[in-house]
């Protein structure tokens, strides 16, 4: 059962521990296990059960006290789960969905409720960083070493991977000694060579492998590790990004809590190839479960002296440490976070020089976000070629997503680069809801930009999207429906970055208030055409202005909000929200079939409906908050709004 944020948000630990109570007191012939993320958030709360042989069942949708009956139904005694089954079979049936198709059961699930679109939502979906989700412990070092966790490290370090045992707690750690090269197979245990990678030789697999960075930029990660192994002298760190601050998107955070080993191998082989012996993690503070994880998972490293001087008990020396940020959106730009690890205040500075060139306490700095160290040790241990096999001949390998929104099927996935949004949207996600139509997605986040509905056959690639007017970004997905109103998602995604610049700079810090202020206008069926036209013009001023990312990206919600619902803007000056979104531009009319019947005016909070039995009501509109409730209650349909 998944703990990490998300599904404890829904409830899971509550069940989680009703499973453990249940297990106790009955002396059921079962254990519950923790695990990380199983990306389909729409469908937690959700338990599987694994059978002696093998056979998989999901359930989604349990109370504590079905998955205490659960208990007894699958590993109760025999006298009672008889009786249990006839009281609680239907209920539990209903709840039953089918297993994972990534992880197929070893015989059929028998059940009139099996849910398509679980199979749906996972058909497509290809996991590196993401791999062996919802299988594994996120805390299990044991676990994760058995599942080929650090043999890419231990491969760049020449140490067979069978020769990564650990000790209890509180017997001395065994250092895993690679074998007499005189004597040993030069292949080790695993088939795999025992000569130590040169860094170099570790860069050009990168290289080769077409990655680049996922928090944002798309740099390609090669020849970032590149420029910092060829700086002079002695001293390099390496920093994992972290403060992820998108609104909507949780990528880094669920990576961070379901596969913390995995993110530590990534930034160790990235710490061996441009020679560090010292590494940061920057995470924010608002993620405390990922904090936790992060923090237990170092400390059994330590336990087992696989950190500090002797990195998985080689000769090479590397410690990690944790730095949590204050949660400034504006520290995910690299020379804000190290001006926040330096004890600074997060504000950006020019560049060149670059991090990678003169950064922490001014010496060469590697920073990577989560999911790019995430995809590192796969790539090592498949080669270069497998990785450049997938996606597209610029967009190489997968990208994880936070899929959300108005979408039916909502959560954590892993896709292939090329992948088209319409594919996303519909095949993955479901589609929007009964009734609605599918009208653009947000992607970027505040960064990022609104892509129309009529462009979802665009492919998810770096230059695919900035082309469009978007960008990747670090992977939040917003789904939008024909209930959004294109100004006020615009001015939502401003009044983020508005409220988050540092103020450096004059553009950033006036020019996303005054266009923010625009924005406000335009929302209040106040603006006139000559601030649509004043809008455009500061946005591209503030894009080409501003002095990081943030400031320069913070127009792109507006630009493409323009670009391709200029119509809406153009109806906002006109004082109509055609979304029906805008309060002050909103207009509750009386319909002739009003029957009388004092309903609305009864609920309304505000008084804003005189009490006319048996009489057409009237809607003081200088009262009206717009609340919608007499629309709500009213049995006949009467109130529509114009």
């Amino acid at each position: 059962m998944c703990l990490d944020s998300c599904c404890v948000a829904k409830g899971t630990d509550r069940i989680f521990r009703a499973l453990q109570e249940s297990v106790a007191r009955t002396g059921a012939a079962a254990s519950v296990k923790r695990v990380g993320c199983v990306g389909a958030c729409y469908r937690t709360p959700m338990i599987e059960v694994v059978t002696a042989n093998r056979r998989r069942l999901a359930y989604t949708g349990l109370t504590p006290a079905q998955a205490g009956e659960l208990v007894h139904t699958e590993y109760g005694p025999r006298r009672w789960a008889r009786r249990l089954r006839q009281l609680w079979t239907r209920g539990l049936d209903n709840l039953l969905v089918e297993s994972d198709p990534a992880q197929p059961p070893a015989e059929e699930v028998a059940s009139p409720r099996r849910d398509p679109g679980v199979a749906a939502f996972f058909g497509r979906q290809v996991h590196i960083a993401m791999e062996h989700y919802g299988r594994l412990d996120p805390l299990d070092l044991d676990e994760c070493l058995a599942h080929d966790g650090f043999q890419a490290l231990a491969r760049c370090l020449g140490l067979p991977a069978g020769h990564l045992t650990g000790a209890p707690p509180g017997e001395p750690a065994k250092r895993p000694v690679p074998s007499d090269p005189a004597t040993a197979d030069p292949r080790g245990t695993t088939g795999h060579p025992v000569q130590a990678w040169a860094p170099d030789q570790i860069i050009a697999a990168i290289e080769q492998s077409g990655v680049r960075g996922r928090g944002g930029a798309g740099f390609p990660t090669g020849q970032k590790w590149r420029v910092v192994c060829q700086q002079p002298g002695d001293t390099r760190y390496v920093i994992c990004n972290g403060d992820e601050g998108d609104p909507g998107a949780f990528m880094d955070r669920m990576i961070l809590e379901s596969f913390p080993y995995r993110v530590i191998e990534g930034l160790a082989i990235a710490a061996l190839a441009v020679g560090a012996h010292e590494g940061i993690f920057y995470i924010r503070h608002e993620y405390p479960n990922a904090l936790e994880r992060v923090r237990a998972a170092l400390a059994q490293m330590e336990r087992r002296g696989w950190l500090g001087d002797h990195l998985l008990g080689s000769d090479y020396a590397l410690r990690l440490s944790i730095k949590e940020g204050a949660g400034a959106f504006v520290c995910g730009e690299e020379t804000a976070l190290i001006a926040s690890v330096e004890g600074r205040r997060g504000m950006p500075r020019l560049r060149p020089p670059f991090p990678a060139q003169a950064g922490l306490w001014g010496k060469p700095t590697l920073i990577n976000n989560v999911e790019t160290l995430a995809l590192v040790p796969w790539i090592i241990r498949h080669g270069a070629a497998a990785f450049a096999a997938i996606g597209t001949a610029s967009s190489k390998g997968t990208k994880v997503f936070a899929l959300a929104g108005k979408i039916r099927r909502a959560g954590l996935i892993e896709i292939p680069m090329g992948t088209t949004l319409r594919e996303i949207v519909e095949d993955i996600g479901g589609g929007v809801a009964a009734g609605r139509k599918f009208k653009a997605v947000q992607i970027g986040g505040p960064s990022g930009g609104c892509v129309p509905a009529r462009l979802a056959d665009t492919p998810v690639d770096y230059e695919s999207l900035r082309d469009i007017g978007a960008i990747m970004g670090s992977g939040g997905l917003v789904v939008l429906d024909d209930t959004a109103c294109m100004v006020d998602i615009a001015r939502y995604f401003l009044q983020f970055t508005q409220n988050q610049s540092c103020g450096k700079c004059t553009f950033c810090r006036v020019g996303t208030k005054r266009m923010l202020e625009l924005l406000e206008r335009l929302c209040a069926g106040r603006a006139k055409r000559t601030h649509l036209d004043e809008l455009e013009r500061l946005a591209r001023q503030v894009t080409q202005g501003s002095l990081c990312g943030l400031g320069k990206t913070a127009p792109n919600p507006v630009l493409s909000t323009l670009r391709y619902f200029r119509d809406e803007y153009e109806a906002h000056l006109n004082g109509r929200c055609p979304a029906g979104k805008c309060p002050a531009l909103i207009r509750y009319v009386v319909k002739d079939n009003c029957t009388g019947c004092t309903i609305c005016a009864q609920r309304c909070p505000v008084n804003a409906i005189p009490l006319t039995p048996y009489q057409r009501h009237v809607i003081d509109l200088d009262l009206c908050t717009r609340c919608n409730t007499c629309r709500e209650v009213c049995p006949h349909d009467a109130i529509e709004v114009k």
